[in-house]
């Protein structure tokens, strides 16, 4: 505990090992119990729990965890408080969760892992008459308060990591049901749905299903979301279909009076029983006009589903191949009743009908994930096979209520919502069962437009029109926006076709936009009560039929080329152009207002609307531009609905004849849309995935321009050009992420290896929001690039040209830049990308550019940007040997130029048989190298000599195999040297580093020809050269992201074994020493710091004053008996440390010129609270004359610190119990005035040539001394 309160992780980690050994000997080896309470031992975990200092925190979490996993300790009821208690609340800080610097990306935290390994012992440590007790309590502290994502997945994974075990009960159930609605909170979708799998797993593991009943499992599952966990086809979903089959007799019977069979015993007559009551509905029920909440549907139509897989996972265990769906068809004989009638039986209560459709919708609504072919789903199929009966029904029913009378309220809005979501699921039906009910389709289609548009023509004389009138236009409307989205989504079934398409599309184009639908009046309508407590408004009503008028005509623009081509009426009064005009101010007007969640189809009607009008109405196109990405920036913390309104967004600003007609005209709009591209930049720096939308539409349209736009009068790949800032900015994109997003990356990389074991991973969709992929897809794009093609090749240009200014932007910024750094981090991705841009390029350009590469190598670089650009200098003269000239000159420089750069050519001649490989007349190269390199082997720079001597011996072996005369008298010279290079010293740095820089991987192991691959230049090289791991990017990821293939005949894919096989090292590290190995594998220490803790002896109670009297005592002195006198002092940092000084050592004042001198930062900073501790009293300079008499009355002897001609020496002086001490000002000591008031001077011996010591430090021996003496004197007392 006293080592605790230093609060240091570098002295409390070695002390840790020793609770290993106070726990063994707090422990009766006999008796196998406590021989103290393990409250004391708690204190101490308690302690480091409660730590300012993280990184104890962690310490000391993960040494009580690993404690159960290597110590059988005894049972104590006060460690499972302690661990539902302190340890769950210092697990709930997500830092804690971090890997360790050694773990790649990926792997699981080791807190992690031991949470697991320590909850699974310490469960199966504790009594069976514990175990639930416990467990409740652990699940329900989880809900006890807001838990990050993180904290949370791994504490659930912990819990379902637990051996089987039945212990909990309906309590448990529910608490994890609560758990479930906490982890919803987070915003991490993957996270979260990992999450609801290890808690349904847990639930599976540890409920005791005699204590359960099955509606109670059924509401526990339907806290899972299907899109995030619990889905068909997955390994959870089977996992949890087999807990069912195991234990279905085993369930608690339910008595519930809703139920026809009572004695609820299986799942089959359960579920059966819940259909069967879903589908009843009471007398006082009916009269609602509410249309009911969806959670019953939800659940009938899983538990359907879940007893049907499990009745044919059944049947596949007994051996039964011809499935009679007995059970499925008991299941769905109560729904089909019902819809058969919906048709013909008009009296059906509303409430059923309502409840039948949810259901079926439901159903309709199931897809399977692991069938290709949806025709091998054995349940699926009979679902919809049977459901196929109720087409004709279905249809009739929806007809009748959408196009009569039938809605009328408010409430009526979401039966509304219902029927039209059911149609397209019917058409899907259709079209994967039998076409045979198509023409069922098409007519119910007709019908359906022809009543819509008939509706919507009416024309209401009235001033205020009525509210069952509003309601029918609205729902008019909606079937419209239908009609038009089916035709869109479903061509094969050709409904343009019908008569009622042709009226529609005419309806469509005389329609008003934006017409306001006018507030009706409520009186007179009898369901007041409904209308007054709709959950709707009317603002969000009249929203809607405003978004709904757009679909329709986003499907109208879509469909004709031209606007309103083929009405004449149209364009007699109006140009095609002057339209477009009207419609796109009306677009704009419509921004403004609808609310953000419904601007979706006004978005992609500008996208047909703004490139035929950017030429003749740039202002109005621009304008839409500025009022669009108004409405995105301030989505940017709307999660739900950001991501479809931006790809709208980024589709309408992007588009390939807008980029193209901007570009042409170089006027507002082209400057516009390059201010948006780095305001896109800007926002995905603190919304990660916002440039890789913009990035996959604009690689994807420029490269493979779709059909229609390949027909565009402008090549698409022009716009790659014209606004190469996406590509250069996408080449070096990626922040420096905070340790906070880190952690959550880890774990998302985490979850992601683990794959198919985690649900969560197969059901949740994959948004590749990764920052990598924004780099990898600007890579890739490059990759299809041809230097054949002029346009490539000068696009490929320009981009190489930037990315150097970009480069010399940044050594210009900051010369000097930390490792890891931001800077560090974009001059890499430059390099990487100039790499691989480096082959296409043809020798004219290079010969311009070849210098620039030259000065980048001049520049201090980290030593990864180092590598690249000697890399590309390698492949440069190797593949251009006339750059040759250029290389020598930049030896040229003088010394003052190459201090911080020689390195990097040097290491490139390093690699000259490489470079010369295409050289015909070596020897002249030859020749010049070895003058170069010979003059750097004398250079005073030890780290140079090494470079130079390694070039040397590369230099000097391509002579001797070439066999070069002219070098001969050379021979005995460089061999002589080059042989005491290996002698060097023998032993010591000089010798390992000589070594080191030989083995290193870029002179003994890589090769620049046969390395130069994707997975070097972006994951081996980076992890070598140990750039943060964040930058490896790996080849999976070249793969994963498939928005843009890789081209198949890229060179090179993988790096070589040879190199990949080897780890990270840098030749010029510091050499550890030779015990740093067994220093570290030790986990006992012989004598560690203890820091004295002053009042541990002291009793709680005592006040201030005896606490003094009690330590002046244990000195041997009384409390009045030294006196520093620190008035001739005037610097606070001198005051501080006297202040400190004088307390430890236990003086009875320290007198200061003014007590001002402790309210100073650097007094505080030097004291460290002791004035708190001391008396302090002020005696200013002019009063200290009368101070001095007035003690020596009272008995002090008054002692100078100064050296004067009668001073006696510190060693041989015996000081009296009552002293003074009088410590001199640090300029001018003790004035000559107090001198003579003295008793004695005193002065401390000198060795050196120095002849004072600072005021503080004269002080404190003198202190010192005179303790030492009162304590020896006390001692010989005793």
């Amino acid at each position: 505990m006293e080592t605790l309160e230093g609060n240091q992780i570098h002295v409390i980690k070695p002390v840790l090992p020793k609770l290993n050994s106070l726990y063994e000997c707090a422990i009766s080896g006999e008796k196998g119990c406590w021989l103290f309470h393990p409250s004391w031992h708690m204190c101490i975990y308690k302690r480091m729990f409660e730590s300012e200092n993280k990184t104890l925190t962690k310490e000391g979490v993960l040494h009580f965890l690993e404690l159960y996993e290597t110590k059988q300790l005894p049972n104590s009821f006060g460690f499972s408080e302690f661990v539902i208690g302190p340890l769950m609340d210092a697990l709930s800080e997500s830092s804690l969760y971090s890997r360790t610097p050694g773990q790649l990306m990926g792997a699981c935290p080791p807190l992690g892992m031991k949470l697991q390994k320590f909850l699974a012992t310490y469960f199966m440590l504790l009594p069976e008459e514990e175990k639930g007790s416990f467990l409740l309590k652990f699940i329900q502290k989880l809900t006890s308060r807001h838990w990050c994502a993180v904290p949370i997945l791994f504490l659930s994974m912990a819990l379902a990591s637990i051996p089987a075990c039945k212990v909990l009960g309906t309590e448990g159930l529910h608490a994890l049901r609560d758990v479930l609605q906490c982890t919803m909170i987070t915003h991490q979708i993957l996270l979260r749905g990992a999450a609801q799998c290890y808690l349904l797993q847990t639930a599976m593991h540890l409920t005791d299903v005699k204590k359960v009943s099955l509606p109670e499992v059924a509401s526990f599952l339907l806290s899972l979301r299907p899109e995030e966990s619990l889905r068909r086809d997955t390994t959870l979903w089977i996992e949890l279909c087999s807990w069912l089959q195991v234990n279905d007799k085993c369930f608690r019977k339910s008595i519930t009076s809703d139920f026809e069979h009572q004695e609820t015993s299986s799942l089959c007559q359960y579920v059966r029983s819940l259909v069967g009551g879903y589908l009843k509905t009471t007398a006082s029920e009916r009269e609602n006009c509410f249309m009911p909440d969806w959670f019953e549907a939800k659940l009938v139509a899983t538990m359907i589903l879940l007893a049907a897989d499990v009745e044919q996972m059944r049947n596949k265990n007994s051996g039964k191949s011809n499935i009679e769906w007995i059970e499925l068809e008991a299941f769905l004989n109560p729904l089909l009743d019902v819809l058969m009638k919906l048709g013909s039986n008009a009296y059906i209560p509303t409430l059923k009908t309502d409840k039948s459709l949810q259901l079926l919708l439901k159903l309709l609504q199931t897809r399977s994930l692991k069938c290709s072919n949806t025709q091998d789903d054995g349940v699926l199929v009979f679902i919809w096979k049977s459901l196929m009966t109720t087409v004709e029904s279905i249809l009739e029913f929806i007809l009748r209520q959408l196009t009569t009378d039938e809605l009328s309220t408010v409430g009526d809005l979401d039966r509304c919502d219902l029927y039209l979501a059911l149609v397209p699921e019917i058409m899907n039906l259709c079209l994967q069962v039998s076409c045979k009910k198509v023409p069922s389709l098409r007519n119910f289609i007709l019908s359906l437009t022809n009543a819509s548009i008939h509706n919507l023509q009416e024309r209401n004389c009235e001033e205020e029109p009525k509210l069952k009138e509003q309601i029918k236009k609205v729902a008019s409307i909606a079937s419209l926006t239908a009609v038009c989205e089916i035709m869109d989504q479903k061509p094969e079934v050709h409904l343009e076709s019908l008569p009622s398409v042709d009226a529609l599309k005419r309806f469509i184009s005389f329609s008003q936009f934006n017409e306001v639908l006018k507030k009706p009046s409520y009186i007179e309508e009898k369901s007041s009560l409904c209308e007054e407590t709709a959950s709707q408004g009317w603002g969000k009503i009249a929203a809607r039929y405003i978004h709904d008028q757009w679909i329709c005509l986003r499907f109208m623009l879509n469909s004709l080329p031209a606007l309103a081509q083929e009405h004449e009426e149209a364009s007699e009064t109006l140009s095609t152009v002057e339209r477009s005009r009207k419609i796109l101010q009306s677009a704009l007007e419509a921004l403004t207002i609808l609310p953000s969640d419904q601007i979706l189809p006004v978005f992609d009607c500008m996208k047909v609307l703004v490139p035929k009008l950017l030429d003749s109405s740039e202002c109005l196109c621009i304008e839409g531009f500025d009022l669009a990405w108004k409405i995105i920036s301030s989505l940017s913390n709307t999660q739900l609905i950001f991501w479809s309104n931006l790809k709208a967004f980024v589709q309408l600003i992007f588009d390939t004849e807008v980029l193209a007609v901007a570009a042409n005209a170089k006027g507002q709009a082209y400057a516009k849309i390059k201010e948006i591209i780095f305001k896109l930049v800007d926002m995905s720096t603190t919304k990660t995935g916002v440039f890789n939308v913009v990035l996959s539409h604009c690689c994807r349209s420029w490269i493979f321009p779709a059909v229609h736009e390949r027909s565009a009068l402008t090549n698409s790949f022009l716009n790659a050009g014209n606004y190469c800032e996406v590509i250069t900015e996408a080449c070096v994109f990626g922040t420096v992420f905070r340790r906070d997003q880190r952690l959550v990356q880890d774990v998302h990389a985490f979850i992601e290896n683990l794959g198919e074991k985690c649900a969560a991973n197969t059901v949740t969709e994959s948004t590749n929001r990764d920052d990598h992929y924004v780099r990898v897809c600007a890579i890739k794009f490059l990759c299809w690039l041809d230097g054949s093609n002029i346009l490539h090749k000068t696009f490929m240009e320009d981009i190489f040209i930037k990315l150097l200014d970009k480069d010399e932007l940044v050594s210009r910024s900051r010369s000097r830049y930390y490792a890891n750094s931001l800077q560090h981090r974009i001059k890499n991705r430059v390099w990487q990308t100039l790499l691989v841009l480096f082959p296409k390029l043809d020798q004219n350009f290079l010969c311009g550019t070849l210098d620039k590469v030259f000065q980048a190598g001049f520049g201090n670089n980290q030593a990864s940007v180092k590598y690249f650009i000697e890399w590309i200098v390698i492949l440069s003269l190797h593949k251009y040997p006339q750059f040759l000239n250029k290389f020598w000159d930049c030896f040229c420089y003088d010394e003052e130029k190459l201090k911080t750069s020689i390195c990097t050519f040097l290491s490139v001649l390093s690699h000259l048989d490489i470079i010369l490989q295409n050289n015909s007349e070596k020897n002249p190269a030859l020749k010049k190298a070895l003058i170069v390199v010979l003059q750097w082997c004398f250079n005073h720079n030890f780290s140079v000599r090494l470079y130079a001597l390694i070039a040397l011996k590369k230099i000097w072996g391509m002579c001797r195999m070439l066999q070069v005369e002219e070098f001969e008298a050379l021979t005995p010279v460089i061999e002589s040297s080059l042989q005491q290079v290996e002698n060097m010293h023998g032993t010591g740095n000089a010798r390992r580093n000589w070594q080191r820089i030989q083995d290193h991987f870029f002179f003994a192991t890589f090769h620049p020809l046969k390395d130069y691959s994707l997975e070097t230049i972006f994951y081996t090289l980076p992890r070598l050269s140990e750039l943060a791991e964040d930058e490896w990017i790996s080849l999976s990821k070249f793969d994963r992201f498939t928005d843009l293939p890789l081209p198949s005949a890229f060179q090179c894919y993988h790096s070589r074994p040879e190199l990949c096989d080897l780890k990270p090292s840098d030749w010029s590290q510091q050499d550890m020493g030779s015990n740093s190995a067994e220093t570290d594998s030790q986990t006992e220490w012989t004598d560690v710091q203890k820091k004295i803790i002053p009042w541990k002896n002291s009793t709680p109670s005592l006040d201030l004053e005896m606490v003094f009297q009690d330590r002046a005592a244990k000195l041997g002195k009384s409390n009045s008996r030294l006196i520093v006198v620190a008035s001739l002092i005037d610097k606070p940092t001198n005051l501080g440390g006297l202040c400190r000084t004088s307390e430890i050592f236990g003086a009875s004042a320290l007198v200061l010129s003014s007590l001002h001198y402790i309210q100073d930062k650097q007094f505080q900073h030097l004291s460290v609270s002791a004035e708190q501790w001391l008396p302090l009293v002020e005696v200013k300079p002019s009063q200290l004359v009368d101070y001095l008499q007035q003690k020596k009355t009272e008995g002090y002897t008054i002692i100078g610190v100064e050296q004067t001609a009668k001073s006696f020496d510190l060693t041989e002086y015996c000081f009296p119990e009552k002293s003074l001490l009088l410590l001199g000002n640090e300029h001018e000591g003790i004035p000559a005035n107090l001198i003579h008031h003295l008793d004695v001077c005193v002065e401390i011996p000198q060795q050196g040539i120095i002849r004072s010591l600072n005021v503080h430090v004269s002080g404190a021996l003198l202190i010192w001394e005179y303790t030492r003496q009162q304590v020896i004197k006390q001692n010989q007392q005793k």
